[in-house]
């Protein structure tokens, strides 16, 4: 009869002549269990109780040493609490998802990189949803990496995880002639949120929360929620226009209808009727983030003005318009090229 013993692993292996053979382990991501001439015991072996035993005798395992250890410290940390509200309330999302699939996993076990497959395992089986896997596995990697800098434990596995979404914003541009058409179906609070939106580049969240003290009749001022960047940013004529004749019903720029502060929830449902009678379909509002960088492309601005006015970072800046954004390629390409047949008339007139 065999003893069946606690924690063991066993790890199947089909060598190359076509016999089957097992490693054993005393614990995930403990000793292997070896004969006296140094072969992998299997499974059946009478000696295969008494290594186990050896192996296993001054072990301790602290029960509270766990991942559901590393989420709680995650929690307490600058990393995690300097986040935006909103960051944080999906982060603990997935923190949630997390801790109730490997909540019990002793932090030994987490640090061995055979681990890693079975955390592999856990995101790939929410492959038909890849945006939750992929910020489900960026936020397991977060976790680890913060438990790595404290010196919880000596190696992240979950680092560069790859992705299973691929975003392609290729065609996600908001032409004038869908702006005109929102323009036309929105009410006139949704509107103000979308002229905000495309004179400054901003995300949703900010353009909800900015104050009318951050306008001075020349420029706004914004402080990003999500990286901390400060920006300043000139008022074009018509943002000004609107700006300037509009009734100050909150210390906030964007109301409701109601004239008080816009919630999250309350502006994304008023935005969906209003792109919905516009029968506009596949576009979000944080499309107008990279519309506003494709614009100011178009109008000529380099890559550090647009930097300047949307507080992307030149790789962002460069990533929009490279890869996810090229709606405007062409445009770009005709005023190059109408500036080459400028320049070679100029030559031929000298």
């Amino acid at each position: 009869m065999r003893v069946r013993l606690k924690g063991l692993m066993k790890v199947k292996k089909t060598l190359a002549s076509g016999k089957t053979i097992y490693y054993c382990y005393a614990w995930r991501g403990g000793p292997m269990l070896k004969t006296k001439s140094g072969e992998p015991m299997q499974p059946g072996d009478p000696m295969l109780p008494r290594a186990y035993a050896d192996a296993t005798k001054d072990r301790q395992v602290d029960k509270s040493e766990t991942m559901n250890a590393l989420i709680t410290e995650y929690r307490a940390s600058t990393d995690f609490l300097n986040k935006a509200e909103k960051t944080r309330r999906e982060y603990d999302r997935y923190l949630d998802m997390i801790r109730e699939k490997f909540g019990k996993v002793p932090i030994f076990a987490i640090q061995d990189k055979r681990h890693r497959g079975e955390f592999k395992k856990w995101r790939d089986s929410m492959a038909d949803r890849p945006r939750t896997a992929d910020y489900a596995w960026t936020t397991l990697a977060r976790v680890l990496s913060h438990a790595k800098d404290s010196g919880r434990i000596s190696v992240n596995v979950a680092e560069r995880g790859g992705r299973l979404y691929s975003a392609d914003r290729a065609d996600k541009i908001w032409t004038d002639e869908l702006i005109g058409r929102l323009i036309a179906a929105a009410s006139v609070e949704v509107r103000a949120a979308l002229m905000m939106a495309l004179w400054t580049g901003q995300r949703k969240g900010d353009l909800l929360r900015t104050p009318w003290s951050a306008y001075d009749g020349r420029t706004l001022r914004f402080k990003q929620s999500k990286t901390g960047a400060k920006v300043v940013i000139p008022v074009g004529q018509p943002l000004k226009e609107m700006l300037d004749t509009m009734k100050r019903r909150s210390p906030v720029i964007l109301t409701n209808t109601r004239g008080t502060p816009w919630t999250l929830d309350g502006f994304s449902s008023s935005w969906s009727k209003a792109v919905g009678k516009a029968e506009i379909e596949g576009l979000t509002f944080h499309d107008l983030r990279g519309t506003a960088v494709t614009r100011l492309a178009l109008a000529g601005c380099s890559n550090a003005q647009i930097a300047a006015i949307t507080g992307h970072s030149l790789r962002d800046v460069d990533a929009i318009l490279d890869a996810h954004y090229l709606g405007g390629k062409t445009e770009l390409a005709e005023q190059a090229m109408a500036k080459l047949v400028d320049f070679q008339d100029r030559l031929k007139s000298d």
